[in-house]
């Protein structure tokens, strides 16, 4: 008996660590990827862990390679999105942060690109040409083009897609990104996109939560407004049900309703919507990501990367100041305890996709 009781924990020791996961097992309870999730979680400084929160920019459009390099040797960052380049240039791009990020012992990363079907040719020159989201005319071209963009972004190591976009079209800056008008398509195309993308071992995340169709401007350059009832937000309950893993806030405000108001700030920093409403209402258990952070409707609101953060969004994409984002965030950590277990968990989120992505 004492020879089977030393025998038993060794191999399932060795089983613990054989363990593959994928994307399907994100949102499944499983013992053993719970104590992996706390084994490297319990290895992190708290620096680190809200490190794992911040995504920044790289390519034409991000930051210079040599200040990503040095926010990887501090350990300040948790995801790259590559920002306008070319797929053989962001091959060799991620290729080079792999190997800093490894000799410095960092987590893996995760590596997410705006390859949405009408924007991938501009954004990723060279990857494969699709028809844009809005010219699409069934369901098949939907699978093909969405394994079209997979199998590009996987040569070039990307494993997260800010892609589709859930929207409705009539606003004009989201009109040709979208699928159409029409909420029927609009949910079961997206349902499609999502659903080839986390097969492929990608991620896919709706988007621009609570609905950017129906807003007039572009919250690239300033803050816009839903005026009244929040018309895109059934769009998003299908998607949920049938496991996307990321949602992204957008930096629109809601005004004239009673219970979503956003007293004239983004959604992005509001605990009504990005809380109360989207983990809440619609107990969406995966990744919320923000819409990047140096836009004109949310840029100039002081500590916002902070309040992102405070509002319950999980990764803060693209901050003007990575560093002084980071140090927000942990600075609050240290005198609540509240905010403190909120990022806690948020970063387990992240390191638990990490796992099922096989990147830990």
């Amino acid at each position: 008996m004492k020879f089977l009781f030393l025998i038993v924990p060794f191999f399932t020791a060795q089983l613990v660590m054989a363990q593959n996961y994928q994307l399907s097992d994100f949102f499944t309870y499983d013992a053993t990827l719970e104590q992996k999730v706390d084994e490297i979680f319990d290895g992190l400084n708290d620096t680190a862990r809200a490190g794992q929160m911040i995504v920044a920019a790289a390519g034409r459009l991000g930051k210079s390679q040599e200040h990503l390099n040095d926010l990887l040797r501090k350990n300040y960052l948790g995801g790259i999105l590559l920002l306008n380049g070319t797929k053989e240039g962001f091959t060799t791009m991620v290729q080079d942060f792999n190997a800093l990020n490894k000799k410095n012992g960092g987590l893996p990363l995760l590596y997410s690109a705006d390859a949405e079907p009408s924007l991938i040719g501009y954004k990723i020159k060279n990857c494969t040409p699709v028809k844009k989201a809005n010219e699409m005319i069934s369901r098949a071209e939907v699978r093909k083009f969405a394994n079209s963009i997979c199998k590009d972004l996987k040569d070039i190591g990307i494993n997260y897609n800010y892609a589709p976009v859930v929207d409705m079209s009539p606003n004009e800056a989201i009109s040709y990104r979208a699928f159409g008008d029409n909420a029927d398509t609009a949910k079961i195309w997206s349902r499609i996109f999502i659903e080839e993308t986390q097969k492929q071992g990608i991620v896919a995340t709706a988007k621009h939560f609570p609905g950017h169709g129906y807003v007039v401007g572009d919250t690239h350059k300033q803050l816009v407004y839903i005026d009244g009832e929040m018309r895109e937000v059934d769009n998003y309950k299908p998607l949920i049900e049938a496991g996307v893993l990321s949602i992204m806030v957008a930096h629109i405000a809601v005004k004239n309703n009673a219970t979503y108001s956003t007293n004239d700030l983004p959604a992005s920093v509001s605990p009504a919507i990005v809380t109360g409403l989207l983990k809440g209402q619609l107990k969406f258990k995966g990744l919320v990501v923000t819409d990047a952070m140096n836009m004109g409707g949310v840029a100039s609101i002081p500590n916002c990367e902070l309040k992102a953060a405070k509002a319950g969004c999980d990764l803060i994409l693209m901050p003007v100041d990575e560093e002084k984002a980071l140090m927000d965030i942990v600075g609050e950590m240290g005198t609540n305890e509240v905010f403190k277990k909120q990022v806690y968990a948020a970063v387990r989120k992240i390191i638990r996709l990490k796992i099922c992505l096989g990147l830990l």
